[in-house]
């Protein structure tokens, strides 16, 4: 083959190069710009660059799929199967979701993202496949349930805030005080996080110390008095965990 015949193979306009795969990238392009615009408006960690080009790359991997290969379907033994080019961007896209989705404690961050990567990488094939309508629906409904949805669940299951306090409870050592503390807490709506015991921290009769982290919606006063009268406590000291420098 000659030079100019290899050239004008490269750039056949007729060949899956035509108007049609250009508007298809372009819709691609402007329906992955919308979402990252969005994203970028929360300030979340993937946003309009990284949005945007997961959406135009997967619409370019399935024109690569549907018209790349043309050249080899007169060759004996080979078939075609675009759909395979597709199952693999699927796979793919997940390694990039994944690095979204941050694990701090108890905590776990990026899944909404994670997800908006995906469903934008859905969005370009679905254009890259010759699906426009259903692209522009999956982009509408994206925005139905970001914006939406968030309204709607703050409304019905908005928690109160949580109060973080720290009890320090000095008391005599006896059988099963320690385990009636802990059910005055938790009967008072709050949740045990830790459990610090000292023993032999005193001379005047009481020798244990403990030291009793707690979290929940209710007020700690009237717990702490309660505790304060139960037979064996000594003294209730009340702190609250965000005074505490660490």
């Amino acid at each position: 083959m000659s030079d100019a015949q290899l050239a004008a193979a490269l750039f056949d306009f007729h060949a899956g190069q035509g108007l049609r795969q250009f508007t298809e990238l372009a819709l691609a392009l402007l329906l992955s710009s919308l979402i990252g615009l969005e994203r970028e408006a929360r300030q979340k960690g993937a946003g309009l660059r990284t949005h945007t080009l997961v959406g135009v790359g997967s619409a370019l991997f399935m024109e690569v799929s549907i018209h790349g290969f043309g050249a080899l379907l007169g060759a004996d033994g080979v078939a075609l199967d675009p759909s395979r080019v597709a199952a693999q961007v699927v796979s793919g896209i997940g390694f990039i979701g994944g690095g979204l989705i941050f694990v701090r404690k108890d905590a776990v961050r990026g899944l909404t993202t994670a997800a908006t990567i995906w469903l934008t990488c859905a969005i370009g094939m679905a254009c890259g496949g010759g699906l426009p309508l259903l692209a522009i629906g999956a982009t509408a409904v994206h925005f139905l349930i970001v914006r939406g949805f968030t309204r709607i669940s703050d409304r019905i299951a908005k928690e109160p805030s949580l109060t973080r306090v720290d009890l320090r409870v000095a008391y005599r050592t006896q059988r099963g005080l320690l385990g009636r503390m802990l059910e005055m807490c938790t009967g008072r709506g709050f949740r045990v996080t830790d459990v610090q015991v000292e023993t032999g921290v005193d001379e005047q009769r009481f020798a244990a110390e403990v030291l009793l982290r707690l979290e929940g919606a209710a007020a700690a006063h009237p717990l702490v008095e309660e505790l304060s009268e139960l037979e064996g406590v000594r003294g209730v000291t009340l702190g609250r965990q965000d005074d505490r420098t660490e």
